[in-house]
C-alpha cells in the first residue's frame, strides 16, 4: 500500500503537472552537423544547445552562413543532423523515416520562408488548401478551411488570385495561411520578410506575432532584422556553432 496521503498525492500530482508544463517543447542537446566536402569536413555545429518552451517566440540571428536556415530544416525534419538530439513538438526527429518525417511536417510543422514557393498555377486559395489535400481531405473540406484562413491574413478578397498577380506582401500572407491551415504547434519562419520594403515587412511581422498568440504557437523565426527581433520572447545569436542570448558570449 502506497504511503503517499491524499493531500501529498494531490501536490505530487500538482508538481508533475508542473513539471510537464515547464518541459521544452523544443530541446536540441549537443547537436553536431558535419557537411563533407572536396576540401574535407565543414562543420556547422559542434554542441548547439536549444530549449524553447510552449508559447514563446524565439528570434534566431547570426552572420550569412552561421547555419540558420540548416538549423530550422533539422528542427523541422528536413535535414539530420550528424550527432546529438532533436525533439521538436514531443517527438525525436533523428529516429523518423521519411515516410514518417513527411507526416510529422504535415501534421506538427508550419514554414515560412524568404521566397513565399507559391504554386504560380493555383490561385491564393488552392495554394492554402494544398496541405490538407495532402492528408487526404476532400477538396470541399480542404479549400473550406483554406477560406477561413485567407480570412484570417484578411486576403479573402483576393482567394481567387494567382501568386504573380498579388503584391510581395500578400503572396507571404498566402504563405503565413498555407504553413498554418493545417494547425501545426509549431511554426518555423526562415526570413519571412527579408524580401519586402520596410513598411510592408512590419505588417507581415505583425500578422505572424497576431497569429502567433491567437493559436497559442511556439514559433522560431530566423531574421537579420534586429528591430523585429527584438519584439520575440527572446533573442539568440548563432556563432561559431553555438547559439548565445543576445549581449552574452557565445
Amino acid at each position: 500500500m502506497s504511503s503517499i496521503v491524499p493531500g501529498a498525492a494531490r501536490e505530487a500530482t500538482r508538481s508533475g503537472r508542473e513539471a510537464e508544463v515547464r518541459a521544452p517543447l523544443i530541446r536540441v542537446e549537443n547537436l553536431q552537423k558535419t557537411y563533407h566536402t572536396q576540401r574535407g569536413g565543414l562543420t556547422l555545429f559542434q554542441g548547439l544547445e536549444l530549449e524553447v518552451f510552449a508559447g514563446e517566440l524565439v528570434a534566431i540571428v547570426g552572420q550569412s552562413g552561421a547555419g540558420k536556415s540548416t538549423l530550422l530544416h533539422i528542427l523541422g525534419a528536413l535535414d539530420t543532423a550528424t550527432a546529438g538530439t532533436v525533439h521538436c513538438a514531443s517527438t525525436n526527429v533523428a529516429q523518423l523515416s521519411a515516410r514518417q518525417a513527411a507526416a510529422f511536417r504535415n501534421r506538427e510543422i508550419g514554414y515560412v520562408w524568404q521566397f513565399h514557393y507559391l504554386l504560380p498555377e493555383f490561385t491564393a486559395l488552392e495554394n492554402v488548401a494544398m496541405p490538407l489535400l495532402a492528408r487526404g481531405q476532400t477538396r470541399r473540406t480542404a479549400l473550406a478551411a483554406a477560406s477561413n484562413w485567407l480570412r484570417e491574413v484578411d486576403l479573402e478578397d483576393r482567394r481567387d488570385h494567382r501568386p504573380g498577380e498579388l503584391s510581395g506582401g500578400e503572396q507571404q500572407r498566402v504563405a503565413l495561411a498555407r504553413a498554418l491551415v493545417g494547425g501545426p504547434r509549431v511554426l518555423l519562419a526562415d526570413e519571412p520578410t527579408g524580401d519586402l520594403d520596410e513598411t510592408t515587412a512590419r505588417k507581415v511581422f505583425d500578422l505572424l506575432e497576431r497569429l502567433h498568440l491567437s493559436h497559442g504557437l511556439t514559433s522560431i523565426l530566423v531574421t537579420h532584422n534586429l528591430e523585429l527581433a527584438a519584439r520575440c520572447t527572446r533573442t539568440l545569436r548563432l556563432e561559431s556553432g553555438r547559439l548565445a542570448r543576445l549581449g552574452q558570449p557565445s
